[in-house]
Protein backbone atom coordinates (compact mmCIF):
# COMPACT_ATOMS: atom_id res chain seq x y z
CA UNK A 1 0.00 0.00 0.00
CA UNK A 2 1.41 3.66 -0.84
CA UNK A 3 2.16 5.59 2.26
CA UNK A 4 -0.09 8.47 1.43
CA UNK A 5 -2.75 6.22 0.85
CA UNK A 6 -2.20 3.88 4.25
CA UNK A 7 -1.84 7.67 5.91
CA UNK A 8 -5.47 8.33 4.78
CA UNK A 9 -6.88 5.30 5.52
CA UNK A 10 -5.31 5.54 9.55
CA UNK A 11 -7.35 8.65 9.99
CA UNK A 12 -10.29 6.86 9.67
CA UNK A 13 -8.85 3.69 11.41
CA UNK A 14 -7.65 5.94 14.65
CA UNK A 15 -11.67 7.23 15.46
CA UNK A 16 -13.49 3.60 15.01
CA UNK A 17 -12.29 0.30 15.98
CA UNK A 18 -10.36 -2.32 13.44
CA UNK A 19 -14.07 -4.25 12.87
CA UNK A 20 -15.66 -1.14 11.58
CA UNK A 21 -14.80 -1.76 7.68
CA UNK A 22 -15.94 -5.68 7.72
CA UNK A 23 -19.20 -3.94 9.24
CA UNK A 24 -19.80 -1.32 6.57
CA UNK A 25 -18.94 -3.82 4.04
CA UNK A 26 -22.04 -5.99 5.06
CA UNK A 27 -24.00 -3.40 4.23
CA UNK A 28 -25.53 -3.81 0.58
CA UNK A 29 -25.58 0.20 0.25
CA UNK A 30 -23.31 1.86 -2.24
CA UNK A 31 -21.50 4.85 -0.28
CA UNK A 32 -18.51 6.64 0.54
CA UNK A 33 -17.06 8.26 3.61
CA UNK A 34 -14.88 11.50 3.18
CA UNK A 35 -12.63 13.18 5.64
CA UNK A 36 -12.93 17.01 5.61
CA UNK A 37 -10.15 17.60 8.46
CA UNK A 38 -7.55 16.36 5.51
CA UNK A 39 -6.88 19.08 2.40
CA UNK A 40 -9.26 18.13 -0.24
CA UNK A 41 -11.81 16.48 1.92
CA UNK A 42 -10.57 13.11 0.50
CA UNK A 43 -12.45 9.45 0.14
CA UNK A 44 -11.56 7.79 2.82
CA UNK A 45 -13.30 4.27 3.02
CA UNK A 46 -15.85 3.08 -0.15
CA UNK A 47 -18.03 0.60 0.17
CA UNK A 48 -17.73 -2.82 -1.78
CA UNK A 49 -21.24 -2.57 -3.77
CA UNK A 50 -20.00 1.54 -4.76
CA UNK A 51 -16.77 0.33 -6.28
CA UNK A 52 -18.23 -2.28 -8.33
CA UNK A 53 -21.04 0.29 -9.63
CA UNK A 54 -18.35 2.77 -10.81
CA UNK A 55 -15.88 0.00 -11.84
CA UNK A 56 -13.17 1.59 -9.52
CA UNK A 57 -10.66 -0.33 -7.33
CA UNK A 58 -10.28 0.55 -4.18
CA UNK A 59 -6.77 2.03 -4.74
CA UNK A 60 -8.36 4.01 -7.18
CA UNK A 61 -10.38 5.70 -5.03
CA UNK A 62 -9.03 6.57 -1.58
CA UNK A 63 -7.48 9.48 -1.47
CA UNK A 64 -9.67 11.09 -4.14
CA UNK A 65 -12.19 13.93 -4.00
CA UNK A 66 -15.97 12.80 -5.31
CA UNK A 67 -14.67 15.23 -8.36
CA UNK A 68 -13.56 12.30 -10.04
CA UNK A 69 -17.45 10.63 -10.68
CA UNK A 70 -18.41 14.53 -12.27
CA UNK A 71 -18.09 14.56 -16.20
CA UNK A 72 -19.02 16.58 -19.02
CA UNK A 73 -23.23 16.83 -18.51
CA UNK A 74 -22.59 16.64 -15.07
CA UNK A 75 -24.97 19.53 -13.42
CA UNK A 76 -23.05 22.37 -11.91
CA UNK A 77 -25.59 23.49 -10.49
CA UNK A 78 -26.20 20.41 -8.88
CA UNK A 79 -22.53 20.11 -7.84
CA UNK A 80 -22.85 23.89 -5.84
CA UNK A 81 -25.60 22.67 -4.46
CA UNK A 82 -23.53 19.83 -2.70
CA UNK A 83 -20.88 22.22 -2.21
CA UNK A 84 -22.62 24.51 0.33
CA UNK A 85 -24.19 21.86 1.52
CA UNK A 86 -20.68 20.28 2.42
CA UNK A 87 -19.75 24.46 3.90
CA UNK A 88 -22.86 24.94 6.12
CA UNK A 89 -22.53 21.08 7.46
CA UNK A 90 -25.72 19.84 7.07
CA UNK A 91 -27.65 16.92 4.80
CA UNK A 92 -28.60 17.18 1.26
CA UNK A 93 -30.42 14.76 -0.86
CA UNK A 94 -29.73 15.78 -4.54
CA UNK A 95 -30.39 13.93 -8.43
CA UNK A 96 -26.96 13.50 -10.23
CA UNK A 97 -25.73 12.75 -12.97
CA UNK A 98 -22.15 10.73 -12.58
CA UNK A 99 -19.71 8.51 -14.63
CA UNK A 100 -18.13 4.97 -14.60
CA UNK A 101 -14.63 4.27 -14.87
CA UNK A 102 -15.21 3.24 -18.69
CA UNK A 103 -17.11 6.69 -19.39
CA UNK A 104 -20.44 5.44 -19.14
CA UNK A 105 -23.35 7.79 -17.37
CA UNK A 106 -25.62 7.42 -14.82
CA UNK A 107 -28.35 9.11 -12.92
CA UNK A 108 -28.46 8.56 -8.70
CA UNK A 109 -29.93 9.71 -6.23
CA UNK A 110 -26.75 11.29 -3.64
CA UNK A 111 -27.76 11.85 0.29
CA UNK A 112 -24.88 12.87 2.42
CA UNK A 113 -24.98 14.23 6.21
CA UNK A 114 -22.04 15.24 8.52
CA UNK A 115 -20.92 12.99 11.35
CA UNK A 116 -20.09 14.86 13.94
CA UNK A 117 -17.93 14.35 17.20
CA UNK A 118 -19.72 13.91 20.38
CA UNK A 119 -17.15 15.20 22.31
CA UNK A 120 -16.38 18.59 20.94
CA UNK A 121 -19.40 18.66 17.93
CA UNK A 122 -16.81 18.95 15.18
CA UNK A 123 -17.77 17.54 11.63
CA UNK A 124 -15.21 14.32 11.70
CA UNK A 125 -16.41 12.66 8.06
CA UNK A 126 -19.43 13.46 5.57
CA UNK A 127 -20.99 9.98 4.92
CA UNK A 128 -22.22 9.94 0.97
CA UNK A 129 -25.22 7.34 -0.40
CA UNK A 130 -25.82 6.43 -4.22
CA UNK A 131 -28.41 5.10 -5.46
CA UNK A 132 -29.35 4.58 -8.63
CA UNK A 133 -32.02 5.99 -9.94
CA UNK A 134 -34.21 3.85 -12.85
CA UNK A 135 -35.29 5.94 -15.70
CA UNK A 136 -38.36 4.84 -17.74
CA UNK A 137 -37.27 5.50 -21.33
CA UNK A 138 -38.62 8.20 -23.82
CA UNK A 139 -38.43 9.81 -27.18
CA UNK A 140 -36.15 12.41 -26.79
CA UNK A 141 -37.20 15.32 -28.25
CA UNK A 142 -35.17 15.30 -31.42
CA UNK A 143 -36.75 12.09 -32.35
CA UNK A 144 -40.08 13.54 -31.68
CA UNK A 145 -39.42 16.07 -33.98
CA UNK A 146 -38.64 13.79 -36.58
CA UNK A 147 -41.27 11.83 -36.79
CA UNK A 148 -43.34 15.02 -37.06
CA UNK A 149 -41.54 15.88 -39.72
CA UNK A 150 -41.54 12.66 -41.60
CA UNK A 151 -45.81 12.41 -40.51
CA UNK A 152 -45.81 16.12 -42.54
CA UNK A 153 -43.77 15.24 -45.78
CA UNK A 154 -46.66 16.58 -48.21
CA UNK A 155 -46.69 20.39 -47.73
CA UNK A 156 -49.98 20.84 -49.30
CA UNK A 157 -51.52 19.11 -46.65
CA UNK A 158 -53.89 21.90 -44.55
CA UNK A 159 -53.11 22.85 -41.42
CA UNK A 160 -55.75 21.11 -39.21
CA UNK A 161 -54.48 17.57 -41.36
CA UNK A 162 -50.97 17.98 -39.65
CA UNK A 163 -52.35 18.68 -36.57
CA UNK A 164 -54.30 15.86 -36.62
CA UNK A 165 -51.35 13.34 -37.63
CA UNK A 166 -49.61 14.95 -34.63
CA UNK A 167 -51.72 13.78 -32.58
CA UNK A 168 -52.08 10.57 -33.56
CA UNK A 169 -48.40 10.41 -33.36
CA UNK A 170 -48.44 11.34 -29.51
CA UNK A 171 -51.69 9.28 -28.72
CA UNK A 172 -50.30 5.98 -30.30
CA UNK A 173 -48.51 2.95 -28.53
CA UNK A 174 -47.52 1.56 -31.79
CA UNK A 175 -45.17 3.08 -34.72
CA UNK A 176 -46.41 0.91 -37.07
CA UNK A 177 -49.76 3.10 -36.81
CA UNK A 178 -47.75 5.39 -38.48
CA UNK A 179 -46.64 3.40 -41.37
CA UNK A 180 -43.24 3.83 -40.63
CA UNK A 181 -42.17 0.45 -40.46
CA UNK A 182 -39.83 -0.72 -37.43
CA UNK A 183 -37.26 1.55 -38.03
CA UNK A 184 -34.88 0.91 -34.64
CA UNK A 185 -33.80 4.48 -34.50
CA UNK A 186 -37.15 5.74 -33.69
CA UNK A 187 -37.25 2.84 -30.96
CA UNK A 188 -36.40 3.75 -27.22
CA UNK A 189 -33.98 1.90 -25.35
CA UNK A 190 -33.11 1.16 -21.86
CA UNK A 191 -29.24 0.96 -23.14
CA UNK A 192 -28.95 3.85 -24.53
CA UNK A 193 -26.63 6.87 -23.54
CA UNK A 194 -28.95 10.29 -25.19
CA UNK A 195 -32.05 9.17 -23.35
CA UNK A 196 -30.20 8.56 -20.18
CA UNK A 197 -28.39 11.92 -20.14
CA UNK A 198 -31.27 14.37 -21.39
CA UNK A 199 -33.51 15.89 -18.97
CA UNK A 200 -34.04 16.22 -15.80
CA UNK A 201 -34.30 12.74 -13.67
CA UNK A 202 -36.66 12.77 -10.25
CA UNK A 203 -35.87 10.16 -8.18
CA UNK A 204 -38.72 8.01 -6.86
CA UNK A 205 -40.19 7.68 -3.22
CA UNK A 206 -39.03 4.43 -2.86
CA UNK A 207 -35.63 5.40 -4.07
CA UNK A 208 -35.61 8.32 -1.76
CA UNK A 209 -36.40 6.12 1.17
CA UNK A 210 -33.79 3.22 0.36
CA UNK A 211 -31.19 6.74 0.55
CA UNK A 212 -32.38 7.71 3.41
CA UNK A 213 -32.81 3.83 5.56
CA UNK A 214 -29.33 3.55 4.01
CA UNK A 215 -27.73 6.67 5.91
CA UNK A 216 -29.48 5.69 9.10
CA UNK A 217 -27.72 2.14 8.85
CA UNK A 218 -24.20 3.69 7.97
CA UNK A 219 -24.45 6.03 10.85
CA UNK A 220 -25.73 3.12 13.22
CA UNK A 221 -21.98 1.25 12.37
CA UNK A 222 -20.32 4.52 12.98
CA UNK A 223 -21.86 5.41 16.27
CA UNK A 224 -21.34 1.63 17.73
CA UNK A 225 -17.67 1.47 16.74
CA UNK A 226 -16.46 4.01 17.60
CA UNK A 227 -17.82 3.28 20.96
CA UNK A 228 -14.97 1.29 21.33
CA UNK A 229 -12.06 3.73 21.22
CA UNK A 230 -13.67 6.10 23.14
CA UNK A 231 -14.00 8.46 20.12
CA UNK A 232 -17.93 8.55 19.79
CA UNK A 233 -19.39 10.35 16.77
CA UNK A 234 -23.25 10.68 16.03
CA UNK A 235 -25.47 12.55 13.64
CA UNK A 236 -26.37 15.88 15.28
CA UNK A 237 -24.09 18.20 16.59
CA UNK A 238 -24.31 17.79 20.32
CA UNK A 239 -21.81 20.62 21.23
CA UNK A 240 -21.70 23.93 20.49
CA UNK A 241 -18.96 26.72 21.00
CA UNK A 242 -20.00 30.67 21.40
CA UNK A 243 -18.60 30.93 17.18
CA UNK A 244 -21.10 27.74 16.59
CA UNK A 245 -17.66 25.66 15.91
CA UNK A 246 -15.38 25.42 13.13
CA UNK A 247 -17.22 24.97 9.94
CA UNK A 248 -15.27 21.96 7.99
CA UNK A 249 -14.17 24.76 5.18
CA UNK A 250 -12.55 26.63 7.94
CA UNK A 251 -10.79 23.68 9.26
CA UNK A 252 -9.76 23.20 5.84
CA UNK A 253 -8.34 26.28 5.09
CA UNK A 254 -6.09 26.22 8.53
CA UNK A 255 -4.82 22.83 7.79
CA UNK A 256 -3.03 24.47 4.63
CA UNK A 257 -1.53 26.44 6.91
CA UNK A 258 2.10 24.59 7.94
CA UNK A 259 3.30 26.26 11.23
CA UNK A 260 2.63 25.58 14.76
CA UNK A 261 -0.28 27.46 15.95
CA UNK A 262 -3.63 26.86 17.86
CA UNK A 263 -7.41 29.20 17.63
CA UNK A 264 -8.80 30.14 20.78
CA UNK A 265 -12.66 31.35 20.87
CA UNK A 266 -12.56 34.81 22.87
CA UNK A 267 -16.27 34.37 23.29
CA UNK A 268 -16.60 31.60 25.62
CA UNK A 269 -15.04 31.60 29.35
CA UNK A 270 -11.49 30.58 29.73
CA UNK A 271 -11.07 31.27 25.91
CA UNK A 272 -10.60 27.18 24.94
CA UNK A 273 -8.35 26.17 22.31
CA UNK A 274 -10.88 25.11 19.23
CA UNK A 275 -8.37 24.31 16.53
CA UNK A 276 -4.77 23.15 17.28
CA UNK A 277 -2.63 22.37 14.09
CA UNK A 278 -0.30 19.34 13.24
CA UNK A 279 2.62 21.16 13.71
CA UNK A 280 1.56 22.24 17.03
CA UNK A 281 0.59 18.84 18.07
CA UNK A 282 4.30 17.53 16.65
CA UNK A 283 6.11 20.15 18.75
CA UNK A 284 3.97 19.56 22.17
CA UNK A 285 3.58 15.68 21.89
CA UNK A 286 -0.14 15.94 22.42
CA UNK A 287 -2.65 14.31 20.19
CA UNK A 288 -5.63 16.39 19.29
CA UNK A 289 -8.42 15.46 21.08
CA UNK A 290 -6.28 15.99 24.30
CA UNK A 291 -5.60 19.93 23.54
CA UNK A 292 -8.91 21.60 22.30
CA UNK A 293 -11.54 22.61 24.79
CA UNK A 294 -8.03 23.13 26.82
CA UNK A 295 -6.84 26.58 28.02
CA UNK A 296 -3.11 26.96 26.84
CA UNK A 297 -1.85 27.54 30.33
CA UNK A 298 -1.41 23.73 30.37
CA UNK A 299 1.78 24.26 28.62
CA UNK A 300 2.63 26.36 31.51
CA UNK A 301 4.71 24.46 34.21
CA UNK A 302 6.52 25.26 37.94
CA UNK A 303 9.31 27.16 36.17
CA UNK A 304 7.12 29.56 33.64
CA UNK A 305 7.43 32.99 34.56
CA UNK A 306 4.17 34.69 36.56
CA UNK A 307 5.55 38.19 34.74
CA UNK A 308 5.18 36.47 31.29
CA UNK A 309 1.99 35.06 32.12
CA UNK A 310 0.85 38.23 33.06
CA UNK A 311 1.48 40.11 30.24
CA UNK A 312 -0.01 37.23 27.98
CA UNK A 313 -2.97 38.18 30.06
CA UNK A 314 -2.88 41.57 29.77
CA UNK A 315 -2.39 41.35 26.06
CA UNK A 316 -5.79 38.71 26.28
CA UNK A 317 -8.34 41.41 28.10
CA UNK A 318 -7.19 44.68 25.88
CA UNK A 319 -7.29 42.42 22.72
CA UNK A 320 -4.22 43.73 21.61
CA UNK A 321 -1.30 41.63 19.95
CA UNK A 322 1.55 40.73 22.07
CA UNK A 323 5.36 38.94 21.33
CA UNK A 324 6.87 37.03 24.38
CA UNK A 325 9.56 34.47 25.01
CA UNK A 326 7.90 31.55 27.79
CA UNK A 327 8.90 28.48 29.31
CA UNK A 328 6.63 26.06 28.55
CA UNK A 329 6.44 22.07 28.91
CA UNK A 330 5.46 18.99 26.50
CA UNK A 331 3.53 16.39 27.42
CA UNK A 332 6.53 14.30 28.52
CA UNK A 333 7.39 17.43 30.73
CA UNK A 334 10.30 18.43 28.84
CA UNK A 335 10.67 22.15 28.72
CA UNK A 336 11.37 24.46 25.59
CA UNK A 337 11.58 27.78 25.19
CA UNK A 338 8.49 29.10 23.24
CA UNK A 339 9.17 32.42 20.93
CA UNK A 340 5.12 32.97 21.33
CA UNK A 341 2.92 35.43 19.03
CA UNK A 342 -0.35 36.52 20.17
CA UNK A 343 -3.24 38.09 17.95
CA UNK A 344 -6.74 39.35 17.84
CA UNK A 345 -8.77 37.68 14.89
CA UNK A 346 -12.23 39.76 14.09
CA UNK A 347 -15.05 38.35 12.16
CA UNK A 348 -16.74 40.05 9.17
CA UNK A 349 -18.49 42.50 11.79
CA UNK A 350 -15.75 43.51 13.22
CA UNK A 351 -15.64 41.40 16.79
CA UNK A 352 -12.62 39.49 17.79
CA UNK A 353 -14.38 36.04 17.58
CA UNK A 354 -10.68 34.38 18.29
CA UNK A 355 -6.93 34.69 19.55
CA UNK A 356 -4.37 32.97 17.15
CA UNK A 357 -1.16 31.78 19.11
CA UNK A 358 1.77 30.74 16.98
CA UNK A 359 4.70 29.17 18.61
CA UNK A 360 8.19 28.61 17.15
CA UNK A 361 10.76 26.95 19.57
CA UNK A 362 13.37 29.43 20.53
CA UNK A 363 16.78 27.17 19.13
CA UNK A 364 14.41 27.36 15.89
CA UNK A 365 14.27 31.25 16.10
CA UNK A 366 18.11 31.45 16.62
CA UNK A 367 18.80 28.88 13.63
CA UNK A 368 16.32 30.67 10.99
CA UNK A 369 19.00 32.89 9.37
CA UNK A 370 17.76 31.88 6.29
CA UNK A 371 14.34 32.17 4.41
CA UNK A 372 11.32 34.25 6.61
CA UNK A 373 12.34 35.92 9.79
CA UNK A 374 10.44 34.31 12.86
CA UNK A 375 8.51 37.44 13.28
CA UNK A 376 7.96 37.06 9.66
CA UNK A 377 6.17 33.75 10.09
CA UNK A 378 3.74 34.55 12.81
CA UNK A 379 2.84 37.45 10.44
CA UNK A 380 1.94 35.27 7.68
CA UNK A 381 0.36 32.92 9.94
CA UNK A 382 -1.83 35.73 11.77
CA UNK A 383 -3.23 36.95 8.04
CA UNK A 384 -3.73 33.27 6.38
CA UNK A 385 -5.68 32.82 9.83
CA UNK A 386 -7.48 36.64 9.30
CA UNK A 387 -8.22 35.97 5.85
CA UNK A 388 -10.04 32.37 6.67
CA UNK A 389 -11.90 33.41 9.39
CA UNK A 390 -13.56 36.66 7.69
CA UNK A 391 -14.12 34.52 4.74
CA UNK A 392 -16.17 31.98 6.64
CA UNK A 393 -18.40 34.53 8.63
CA UNK A 394 -18.89 36.54 5.87
CA UNK A 395 -20.01 33.30 3.45
CA UNK A 396 -22.33 32.74 6.36
CA UNK A 397 -23.57 36.10 6.75
CA UNK A 398 -24.75 35.77 3.02
CA UNK A 399 -26.34 32.26 2.83
CA UNK A 400 -28.19 33.43 5.76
Amino acid sequence: MEPQLESIEKSFDLRYSGWVREALNDLPDCFTITDPCICGQPIVFASEGFLKMVGYSKEEVIGKNGRIFQGPETDRKAVMEIREAIREERAIQISLLNYRKDGTPFWMLFQMCPVFSKEDGRVINFVGVQVPILRKPRLSAFRNARSRTNLCEDEGRIRESIIRCCRREVCSDSNLELGRGTNSETLPSHDDGEVEINGPCEASELEKSKAAAAVSNILSVLTHYSGWTGRVVCSKRCCLTANGQLGASLNMSLGRIKQSFVLTDALLPDMPIVYASDAFLKLTGYARHEVLGQNCRFLSGSDTDPTTQFQIKESLRTQQPCTVCILNYRKDRTSFWNFLHISPVRNAAGKVAFFVGIQIEDHCKDQAMQGLRPEMKQLSVVGAVKVAVRGLSMGASSSS
